[in-house]
């Protein structure tokens, strides 16, 4: 009989937390304590898993240059990855959610703390059937995210690529180019660029016959009243203040466009 539960890796350099995370998931999950990110790389070799749990202060290389390694190999990228960290402090989650982490448990952590992470990663970033996920690639809404941040970019094509299929262009420049080769649904635009900012993209949107009515969302560091009182003015539906966790994301966009 095919073994259909998923496999956790699990990476900490502490032998009690690989052990007490083992103890609460074994029952449900495969689980597979690894004590360094040079092991997980060698285990990674022979299978891929469903989700890392990653801890962030690790020796010689710790969780945000090992989260850098699995994002910029094409075979590891699309892994989940949750963080295990002591302190779940603004500049730490910033910087992980930035380089692609779907999520973060403080530790200690309790049993429910870490099955509710888990299953919510799952059901979002979960594998599915590559037949139907084929399938249904076309069917996506697509989202054009323009920010001259890639580590925003990467964190909103990871929060959303379940549910669209998502664009992202970090030269503004561009635009008029790309919108002769697709036709986004949404559009998600930084409001301050060097250069061209979100606002002076508008005109450039709106400047395709079909993209009249597409909704424009901005990404802002500042929301205030005047910023979305400028956005509405330009065509823009709504505004998104940075750094955003994936519900006010998605919930922003769903108000928007229909999946």
């Amino acid at each position: 009989m095919e073994n259909t539960r998923k496999k956790i890796m699990l990476v900490d350099d502490d032998q009690a937390s690989r052990q007490q995370g083992r103890a609460l998931l074994k029952d449900s999950y495969e689980v597979y304590p690894l004590p360094s990110a040079h092991k997980l790389f060698e285990v990674l070799e022979v299978f891929i898993p469903d989700l890392i749990l990653l801890d962030i202060r690790m020796p010689v290389v710790d969780g945000f240059k090992t989260l850098e390694r699995l994002k910029s190999d094409e075979h590891y990228a699309d892994i989940p990855v949750i963080f295990l960290t002591a302190s779940n402090d603004k500049d730490s989650v910033i910087k992980g959610g930035g380089l692609g982490a779907v999520g973060f448990i403080t530790k200690p952590f309790s049993a429910d703390d870490l099955y509710d992470h888990i299953e919510k990663c799952l059901k979002v970033y979960g594998k599915g059937d590559p037949a139907e996920e084929e399938e249904a690639k076309d069917h996506k809404p697509v989202i054009l995210a323009i920010d001259d941040a890639p580590d925003v970019l990467k964190t909103v094509h990871s929060m959303l690529r379940d549910l669209y299929k998502v664009f992202t262009l970090p030269k503004p420049e561009k635009l008029k180019s790309l919108l002769t080769k697709t036709t986004p649904d949404l559009f998600l635009l930084d409001y301050q660029m060097p250069g061209l900012s979100g606002f002076d993209l508008v005109p450039v949107i709106r400047g395709f016959p079909e993209h009249k009515n597409t909704p424009v969302i901005f990404l802002t560091s500042e929301g205030t009243v005047d910023h979305l009182t400028a956005a509405v003015g330009l065509g823009g539906c709504d505004f998104i203040v940075k750094p955003f966790e994936m519900d006010v994301l998605r919930e922003k966009i769903a108000k928007h466009i229909v999946v």
